[in-house]
């Protein structure tokens, strides 16, 4: 295969709102042929019957994941559980595997029992792939075979406080508290009464004040600096379709004065090309704000300074289907490829919106 010949890439679990985003993006990728998509319940049915917004645009039919073919790259969006039952035959189909489920975004088995309350079934798998943050870890996926998708709370809050641990600024001995709210599409394409519409519109509703899963993420990131906080994650669940903003609260040692604040994200962002520092002196987006980055997969990331307490209060804004899920699985495979790193992501949002 030359570089000019497209890898051919299928998508496993292709009817959900993360599933049908990666395909959205797959289509528009300079690089990449996308050969199937599976769905168990709407297998032989064209895909703009569940993913409108595609109409027009391809004439795949989902098949039966039995049906599926060997390919370049298999992506994997599948409920928590299904992928690590069968990796083996996933991994024989496809030399290299994107899953985006949290089957193997832990290293830790004991992890699983704690943070998903049951045992991983195939813990030998967890130290074959690389958590799928490429601002973490880019250089690891440069020669990775499989790679993890990424919790979008996890993802939020990590781009808004992993450079205060980075470069030493945040005391680890106060913890981190953060609090996460987050649109309806977070909750997948499943209803239920909690998602039923009249229970769902306008609501500002706790879901996990304490005890989210996306909290082993956040300490297995800030493990990567020899920082062992405690970490305090609430998630509420506002009117929104799309979107994530984290606010977290660290704290930094007395005397700690902006410029050093702003040293540290731009020496961990500088050369990111999706995450934007937001801070600005006016205007009414002059913190981080979802509503702007429907689509996209940038995360913006701000923060404010209160230097009579020493209190840090870091913000990170995502699309919780984009730089949150899909978006970033798709970077991962950039970065895997060695191509351009924000091929089939040149999208900027909207506004208005």
């Amino acid at each position: 295969m030359t570089m000019s010949e497209p890898i051919s890439v299928s998508i496993v679990g292709a009817s959900g709102y993360t599933g049908g985003e990666l395909l959205r993006l797959l289509l528009d990728h300079p690089h990449v042929a996308v050969k199937q998509v599976t769905s168990e319940r709407n297998a032989g049915t064209f895909v703009h019957f569940t993913h409108p917004n595609l109409r027009g645009r391809t004439k795949l039919q989902f098949v039966s994941a039995a049906d599926v073919e060997p390919c370049d790259l298999l992506f994997l969006c599948l409920p928590h559980g299904s992928a690590m039952e069968k990796i083996e035959h996933y991994t024989g189909l496809a030399e290299r595997i994107v899953d985006l489920s949290a089957d193997f975004r832990l290293r830790n088995a004991d992890d699983y029992v704690r943070w998903y309350g049951k045992p991983h079934t195939n813990p030998a798998w967890l130290e074959k792939f690389v958590y799928g943050l490429p601002e973490l870890h880019r250089a690891e996926m440069r020669t990775a075979r499989y790679i993890s998708g990424v919790g979008c709370n996890a993802t939020a809050t990590n781009l808004a406080i992993y450079p205060l641990f980075a470069a030493g600024l945040a005391d680890a001995g106060r913890g981190v508290i953060c609090e996460v709210k987050v649109g309806s599409s977070e909750g997948g394409n499943k209803s239920s009464d909690a998602t039923h519409h009249p229970e769902r519109a306008g609501v500002m509703r706790s879901f996990a004040p304490t005890g989210h899963r996306h909290t082993a993420e956040i300490l297995q990131a800030l493990a990567r600096v020899d920082a062992q906080p405690e970490v305090h994650l609430s998630a509420t669940a506002v009117d929104n379709v799309r979107g994530v903003l984290a606010t977290a609260h660290v704290f930094v040692a007395p005397g700690t004065e902006e410029k050093e604040l702003f040293k540290a994200y731009r020496q961990s962002y500088r050369a990111e090309p999706f995450v934007r520092i937001v801070k600005e002196r006016t205007g009414i987006y002059r913190y981080p704000e979802p509503k702007i980055l429907a689509g996209s997969n940038y995360a913006d990331v701000g923060f404010e300074h209160d230097p009579a307490t020493g209190r840090v209060v870091a913000m990170a804004a995502i699309d919780n289907l984009m730089k949150g899920a899909a978006g970033s699985a798709v970077q991962a495979m950039n970065v895997m490829y060695g191509w351009e790193e924000t091929a089939g992501l040149g999208f900027p949002g909207l506004h208005p919106v």
